[in-house]
């Protein structure tokens, strides 16, 4: 009888062993299915698109409802996984939630503190940035060594949401220009 109890302790430690592993293997399994069920849950598709258009640009943003209204999802999809850089499968649901749920663009800062510059000067270019308008027969240019794309696209986002004399301020604030060339360019710029 004595040959037999170390033996069978030693079996009934190893299945004991067994079951302690299998317990926590299939506790972490259930951890795990369950975490990726939370993950997996479909979002409020009204606060998905929301989120969405938040990420966009105005320029990704009308290119996206551009091909959205044009009937190419596949174009549009691959349009925000290039602007977010979020996954395919995130992309798709995003883009098919912006076409349930139109969300207008809504810039993230008020276009008057797009130009607001904390220094008295602002900063100048090793470039000339020429900035060309024209309507009909009237031409109107501003060359500049204190412009370039960035602060011209800003000061074209005051013009077009209305603000002619903020973005008239900022022009003469980067150019060399009169406040009246400025207007005169801006409303060329806003028509």
């Amino acid at each position: 009888m004595d040959s037999l109890f170390v033996p069978l302790v030693i079996l009934i430690a190893v299945i004991a062993g067994v079951l302690l592993l299998m317990r926590s293997f299939s506790k972490r399994s259930a951890e795990t299915k369950a975490g990726a069920a939370a993950a997996n849950s479909p979002k409020d598709p009204v606060q998905l698109a929301k989120e969405s258009a938040a990420k966009l640009n105005e320029e990704q943003h009308r290119r996206l409802y551009s091909l959205i209204a044009q009937g190419q999802g596949m174009a549009a999809i691959k349009l925000y996984l290039q602007a977010t850089g979020e996954g395919l499968r995130a992309s798709r649901d995003a883009v098919g939630a912006l076409a349930a749920h139109p969300q207008p663009f809504t810039p993230e800062a008020q276009p008057k503190d797009l130009l607001s510059d904390d220094d008295d000067e602002p900063e100048r270019f090793p470039y000339r940035y020429r900035a060309i308008v024209s309507k009909g027969d009237v031409t109107r240019e501003v060359s500049s060594n204190m412009l370039n794309d960035e602060i011209y696209g800003r000061i074209r986002t005051l013009a077009k949401s209305g603000d002619v004399e903020g973005a008239a301020l900022a022009l003469t604030r980067h150019s060399d220009i009169t406040i009246k060339q400025a207007r005169e360019f801006i409303e060329l710029l806003d028509e």
